[in-house]
């Protein structure tokens, strides 16, 4: 599956589902990828990769028959500079709290003479970098990347503290914005209620997103942690349709934990 299967899906209004990565090994990108997701994201910001790494993990979720995609540290020129280069077809920009934050980090992915979106009074920003790199097969597939793939990019931001809920309106109205990632944990949190997701003010913040969302016809999405058939099912039926179902170290404690009592 690629960006455009990815896209297909939404546009029939169908979840898809990725999963994400922590573990810098391309054995388990494979392995995961192969499991049946849609897109395997690699967690750059509390995972342990390497930028001379991620070319390995990438062709291996590709061999997987997944997209590959980066969640990146921060939403900083050199984090997408080194994912995007390595291979990534979608980017996963954090903590976005503003439209401001994400013209600038849409712009870093851009190249110069793509439309990323700005409004037209939005004052020129850097935008990404041109060179031969892995994306491009180290400049022999060149001009096929720079017409084909790069203005194609999968662009998420990601929802994660209460002040991004003031500037929503702004954040969802980018035209490059493919789909938003609310982090949870980290939204709680910023709330003053780290995991606590029955509470009352924190289900409101998730109704002001999911009504924001349908406003805007931007596609919801959130990171289903624990891994639960029954909660993902339950996503998909409220709405939700960019999803990120568990992390690979969480599948290996749930299978590989002693038995207790044995």
């Amino acid at each position: 599956m690629d960006i455009h299967d990815i896209r297909a899906r939404l546009a029939q209004d169908k979840a898809t589902i990725g999963t994400w990565l922590q573990l810098p090994s391309a054995d388990v990108a494979e392995l995961m990828a192969r499991a049946g997701y849609d897109w395997v994201a690699v967690d750059m910001e509390h995972g342990s990769f390497g930028r001379t790494g991620l070319p390995d993990i990438f062709r291996a979720i590709e061999c997987g028959g997944a997209a590959p995609f980066a969640r990146l540290p921060v939403a900083s020129k050199t984090a997408v500079k080194s994912a995007l280069e390595a291979g990534a077809q979608g980017l996963i920009f954090p903590m976005i709290e503003s439209r401001a934050q994400l013209d600038q980090a849409i712009s870093w992915a851009t190249y110069p003479g793509h439309d990323d979106g700005r409004l037209p009074d939005a004052p020129l920003r850097e935008n990404r970098g041109v060179g031969f790199c892995r994306a491009n097969v180290f400049g022999k597939h060149f001009d096929d990347y720079m017409r084909d793939t790069a203005p194609q990019l999968f662009l998420v931001a990601q929802i994660e503290h209460v002040r991004a809920l003031e500037e929503l309106d702004a954040i969802l109205d980018h035209p490059r914005l493919d789909a938003i990632m609310v982090g949870p944990y980290d939204l709680s949190g910023s709330m003053g209620l780290t995991g606590r997701f029955d509470h009352p003010d924190f289900r409101a913040a998730m109704e002001r997103i999911d009504e924001a969302c349908r406003r805007h016809h931007v596609r919801m999405g959130l990171h289903v942690v624990q891994p639960d058939p029954g909660e993902l099912e339950r996503q998909v039926a409220a709405g939700c349709r960019f999803i990120a179902y568990g992390i690979d170290s969480v599948f290996l404690w749930q299978a590989a934990e002693r038995p207790a009592g044995v």
